[in-house]
């Protein structure tokens, strides 16, 4: 970004500064002995100029928001057209607890849903399954069947708000009901916004709620991109996700890297069944994590963009700019929360969320102080919603696009991770691509590596988490925290069997029929689902058709 002649000028400059001023200081008072490090474990340097932005070109690598390769962000105005949508993660217990929480949350100002589902259902079972018993409703809401749907979202208008659901192996079948609970409301499919997650490769890599072995998973992903097409056109048919991978404890750029060498995976097996890349690209969305190092999370945040922009174009020939957006939402870093001090959590999820919010994010979701304890209560979760609200009317930040842009060091990081990034995809690719990666371990060994690093870093007190490893208190325990009382299960077994009990059994079975034939078959599985689903067929009777047809994934025994 500079002449060779201004740089030369500015590198004497700053070898006089060395050995002047900052020769002098550090006589005085030297640094710390240890490497200052980001929280990924990249060294950081004591000061950055523009020698280390000079192999940046400005036009072509940052840019303008709103247009290729997306740097600064992929809208012109970003937050000064409206601010990000304010997607607060709820569910826990039954349908109408959670539809209680969300009315909750929305008359308090979040401006999207976002639902949790518990285990159970994740995997495709019902609540009285045998393989369900002490799970229902601990960890997200149980749906069992178009019923439950109804509940949740009683009172909720689905064609004036956007829905996230964090949904893998089973997301054609909840999909499915939210249409049909929609269509109950009079709303069509075409009106609807909202996201699946519907992301199964980070299943196999990093979180385990997987049913599916891999290819009917991505016969199942690249049905629903075809069916949305024509008929949810507004709906974003998957999120890719990094951030169950950085949970997980990747770093930053593998977290890049992960999450985009997926994206790739699904494009290709789109491409391959028969879709024009511009016709699905457009409405594909990603899920990352923002951690606490916030300079790193901000450049983290910009490479994936500037990155995802180019392969899209470059190896997809994608010609529509809206298939080289990366939009993204983000939700702050789980893994960071305590126990300890637990208050302390309100301080990491606002550092966390200023990063993501200076990274042009396009949704996020705050955690609450005490979810390393337990499901949140309503008061954390107020707080979290709240530390939100307070960023974007009170701190400045959302009042200029990409306020960060120009930082020698923000430039310089953006780019180091950008290309780690790639080096990671380059490497998965020569495997075989994302699915073959998987299936040899590689992903998981390189996080599980960078995981058990961190942790040392802890062990040994080079890294500090206040609370935990110095500035330790004596606390009482906690008191107040919000528990699933266990009668959910109960009231969900005896709903799913008055359900059965007044449906037309007959009707389901032959829908169920019919699905079974379009799995074995190559038909798009996603309207028999839906027929199943409006005869109030449950998730469990939908999953165990497609478990018969396509069997289940077993995770290999890595050596």
């Amino acid at each position: 970004m500079f002449d060779k002649e201004k740089l030369s000028h500015i590198k004497e400059v700053r070898q006089k500064w060395e050995d002047g001023v900052l020769a002098k200081t550090l006589n005085k008072a030297p640094e710390s002995k240890e490497e200052f490090k980001s929280v990924s474990g990249a060294l950081v340097n004591r000061l950055y100029t523009p020698e280390d932005v000079e192999n940046i070109d400005y036009e072509s690598e940052i840019g303008y928001p709103g247009q290729y390769p997306f740097t600064r962000g992929y809208q012109p105005t970003m937050y000064r057209g409206r601010p990000w949508t304010m997607r607060m993660y709820a569910g826990f217990a039954t349908a109408e607890e959670s539809n209680e929480r969300y009315k909750y949350l929305v008359s308090q100002g979040s401006t999207g849903l976002s639902v949790a589902f518990d285990l159970p259902t994740q995997i495709g079972y019902d609540s009285d399954h045998s393989l369900a018993q002490g799970e229902v409703g601990k960890v997200g809401v149980a749906i069992d069947s178009l019923r439950d749907m109804e509940i949740l979202f009683d009172g909720i208008p689905l064609d004036k708000v956007s829905t996230s659901m964090t949904i893998n192996a089973p997301a054609a079948v909840l999909l499915a009901m939210y249409i049909a609970v929609a269509e109950k409301q009079g709303v069509s499919p075409d009106k609807l916004r909202g996201t699946i997650q519907n992301d199964i490769l980070k299943e196999y890599i990093a979180r385990g709620t997987y049913i599916f072995p891999t290819e009917p998973s991505m016969r199942l992903i690249t049905n629903i991109f075809e069916y949305c097409s024509k008929h949810v056109p507004k709906w974003n048919t998957i999120s890719i996700s990094g951030y169950h991978i950085r949970e997980a404890g990747s770093t930053a750029a593998q977290e890049v890297g992960f999450t985009l060498a997926d994206g790739i995976a699904y494009v290709e097996a789109a491409i391959k069944a028969g879709l024009d890349v511009d016709t699905f690209a457009p409405r594909l969305s990603f899920f990352f994590n923002s951690h606490n190092d916030l300079f790193e999370e901000v450049a983290k945040f910009r490479a994936a963009r500037r990155l995802w922009a180019k392969i899209m174009k470059n190896r997809f020939k994608a010609k529509d700019e809206k298939s080289m957006m990366l939009k993204f939402h983000t939700q702050t870093a789980g893994c960071t929360l305590t126990a300890q001090q637990p208050d302390n959590n309100i301080i990491r999820v606002a550092m966390q969320a200023l990063a993501a919010v200076l990274g042009g994010t396009q949704s996020l979701h705050t955690n609450s102080r005490d979810e390393a304890l337990a499901l949140p209560t309503t008061d954390s979760v107020t707080i979290a919603l709240r530390t939100q609200q307070i960023i974007a009317n009170e701190t400045g930040v959302a009042n200029t696009v990409d306020p960060l842009a120009g930082s020698y060091f923000i430039e310089a990081k953006t780019k180091e991770i950008e290309v780690k990034a790639m080096e990671y995809i380059t490497k998965i690719d020569e495997l075989g691509g994302a699915a073959r990666a998987i299936d040899l371990g590689y992903i998981q060994k390189e996080i599980s590596d960078s995981a058990y690093q961190y942790q040392m870093e802890i062990e040994s007190l080079e890294r500090i988490v206040v609370g935990v490893n110095k500035y330790q208190v004596e606390e009482d325990a906690p008191k107040g925290l919000l528990r699933v009382d266990p009668i959910v299960a109960e009231m969900q077994k005896e709903k799913i069997n008055e359900v059965k009990a007044k449906r037309n059994n007959l009707a389901v079975e032959e829908k169920l029929d019919l699905l079974k034939k379009a799995c074995e078959g190559t038909e798009n599985v996603m309207p028999f689902i839906l027929d199943a689903v409006k005869e109030y067929a449950s998730l469990g009777e939908i999953c165990g058709v497609m478990r018969e047809v396509f069997g289940e994934y077993e995770q290999a025994v890595l050596i």
